[in-house]
């Protein structure tokens, strides 16, 4: 908690891979999250969360205390500290006001500075001691800059307060004039909190996704205390039942629970007992969150699978948990969606070595400004305006979401639409496909189930299998995406031929085994394609792993087990067009997002520093608006990247 640039990320990502034990750290600064791989027998969560507190940041590690609670209350407190700033800030623009031709006495300074000094002490106290304990380690962030900005305009301010308590002069009447700004101290504050308010309300809308995904989880079960006339174990009675609604978390493998219509199933188990008025033997189970297919499934007592999750759409059962907690498989999707969101694109990688200098060279910046304005004769008000200014309009922060939103929002909108993304390596690379090796049984077509195979040779195509759903469809808009398609199975050829046709597929290779797919990725990679494999991650595994970008198909319950970088749930094809799309839109927007990022940078701290004023034209960014600029920027970001949301 804490962190609020690419600056303070970094610093902690760096603190916690320079602790003895730590394999591994990566910080993500939208979601406020450590992934650290470390070794037990040498460190512990205890000690970690010591050394990030020691940098001025705070690490949540206690089991009974969630990310969630933690921030609704930063949130409640972040809103009482940005309101209680611009009252006042309005109370300190309101004296000089008030005061009319008293206004520049030093009883009305002195009463701006008590205002001001209350405003640094209530609402920017967080900034001074995160900016002390990064000094004293060396670093620097965001919060330091807000710090000296503030420090510096409120101590010059007030030594011009107390020069005038001894002089009793005039303001005005003093030659060279003196101003203070005590208003731009508390307004940069204000400001700042303002710009950090709206950005975190807009950073929850970004998690939205995985928020749903977690909604899907009830928080209770109802539990079969006993059975009259069976025994709980077998699961199988009918008559009079004794319930407990009791919270998940102690519900254990073995338990026997009870699911009635509209209810969702809490745990993964295997159906005892199952009735609907539809059938007296089976209740309807929606489970379209993890297989994208609409239609509610038959679920009959043999041991039948169902998933924590889902939805009893009409009658009720009651099934044995396999897995519980976190071994469910919606726990799993939830878990992958959380790492891949939290992962890091290469070009962040980049972004966070420019970081980890940025403050320091804004700090050198200021510091210039400020002397050549002093040394030119300018005096110290236009010296103070203009280094002040720079220290508050430079933005770390625009840039350390640029990448991080985007992602969030992409890999939460593919999850939305059944697609799980591995990582933001994975998403990167998937945007270059222009050709796709693929195998036919499975995924491109179903086989019959119910298919005699010693009669293989005597049934029609129709009858051994069929084309999955919007498969034509999906093959005709990955045409249009200038995609090369090539089928490979290792079934006889006048089969897939049949199948090519009916997909709309023009290459195709048949009697294929698994190292003529490998050698048609090899020859494709050769000729300069990108490739991407589809197939179930099994018998294609040869050919999985050369490929530039490996896609399983699967109905989400082997998330698990799938060492795909990509899996597409459910047996609509129309995914893999989308997912291909949904990848080059997130990738433009994080690029958009860091050319604005720099952009902003590279504009505002010239104007701040007063080079336009150097090269004779009235223009001055004030440290008032450049704070207001400073909070703009980043929500800019993030905003963009909600775009994301609203084209796909």
């Amino acid at each position: 908690m804490g962190m609020a640039c690419s600056s303070c990320s970094a610093h902690v990502e760096r603190t916690l891979n320079e602790q003895k034990g730590v394999s591994h750290a990566s910080v993500n600064l939208a979601m406020r999250t450590a992934l650290v791989e470390f070794d037990d027998s040498i460190t512990n969560l205890p000690q970690l969360k010591a050394a990030v507190n020691a940098i001025g940041f705070d690490l949540i590690v206690e089991e009974n205390r969630s990310a969630e609670e933690v921030e609704r209350r930063e949130l409640s407190l972040l809103r009482r500290r940005t309101l209680l700033a611009w009252l006042s800030g309005a109370a300190v623009m309101a004296v000089p006001m008030l005061a009319g031709k008293d206004s520049h006495t030093a009883f009305t300074l002195q009463l701006q500075l008590m205002l001001a000094l209350f405003c640094l002490i209530a609402c920017a106290r967080q900034f001074y001691t995160a900016a002390w304990k990064q000094l004293r380690h060396g670093m620097a962030s965001m919060d330091t800059l807000v710090a000296f900005s503030t420090a510096i305009s409120f101590t010059y301010s007030a030594i011009v307060t107390f020069h005038l308590s001894t002089l009793n002069p005039p303001l005005s009447t003093l030659n060279p004039p003196l101003s203070t700004y005590f208003d731009a101290s508390v307004m940069i504050v204000a400001f700042v909190l303002t710009g950090r308010l709206i950005e975190e309300r807009a950073k929850r809308a970004t998690a939205s996704s995985i928020r749903q995904l977690m909604g899907l989880q009830p928080k209770t079960a109802r539990l079969v205390k006993q059975t009259f006339g069976h025994s709980v174990q077998d699961g199988t009675g009918n008559g009079e039942s004794d319930f407990d609604l009791v919270p998940l978390s102690t519900v254990s493998i073995g338990d026997v629970v009870e699911v009635r219509a509209g209810e969702k199933i809490p745990v993964d188990g295997t159906v005892t007992q199952a009735t609907s008025f539809m059938n007296e033997k089976a209740a309807y189970v929606d489970e379209s969150m993890l297989t994208g297919e609409a239609t509610p499934v038959a679920k009959q007592a043999m041991a039948t699978r169902v998933h924590a999750g889902t939805v009893v759409s009409q009658g009720k059962l009651r099934l044995r948990a396999t897995q519980v907690g976190e071994h469910t498989a919606l726990a799993q999707i939830i878990d992958m969606v959380q790492r891949a969101q939290g992962s890091k694109a290469p070009v962040q990688r980049v972004v966070d070595r420019m970081a980890a200098i940025f403050v320091p060279v804004v700090t050198a910046i200021a510091l210039v400004t400020f002397f050549a304005w002093f040394l030119a004769g300018a005096g110290w008000s236009q010296a103070v305006v203009s280094a002040v200014a720079v220290l508050v309009v430079a933005c770390p922060c625009a840039m350390g979401l640029a990448t991080p939103t985007a992602l969030m929002v992409g890999i939460g909108k593919a999850a939305e639409r059944n697609i799980l993304i591995k990582d933001a390596a994975a998403l990167e690379e998937l945007r270059k496909v222009d050709a796709i090796v693929i195998d036919k049984t499975g995924t491109l077509t179903i086989p019959n189930q119910q298919i005699d195979f010693t009669r293989a040779d005597q049934l029609d195509f129709e009858e051994r299998e069929q084309l999955k759903p919007h498969a034509r469809e999906a093959v005709d808009e990955l045409h249009a995406e200038g995609i090369h398609l090539c089928l490979m199975s290792g079934d006889r050829h006048d089969a897939v031929a049949h199948w090519a046709a009916q997909a709309g597929i023009t290459d195709f290779k048949s009697q294929v085994k698994p190292a003529d797919k490998e050698e048609k990725v090899s020859e494709l990679k050769t000729q300069g394609k990108h490739v991407a494999m589809v197939g179930d991650g099994i018998n294609d595994s040869q050919a999985l792993a050369l490929a530039d970008v490996s896609i399983a198909i699967g109905t989400g319950t082997d998330v698990a087990i799938d060492v795909a970088q990509v899996t597409l749930m459910g047996n609509d094809l129309r995914t893999l067009p989308e997912a291909i799309r949904l990848s080059r839109s997130t990738v433009k927007m994080i690029r958009q997002n860091l050319f604005w990022a720099f952009i902003y940078n590279l504009t505002c701290i010239p104007l701040a520093a007063g080079l336009p004023r150097a090269l004779g034209y009235d223009l001055q960014l004030t440290p008032m608006w450049a704070s207001a600029l400073m909070a703009c920027s980043s929500l800019s970001v993030v905003l963009n990247s909600l775009r994301l949301k609203l084209t796909h």
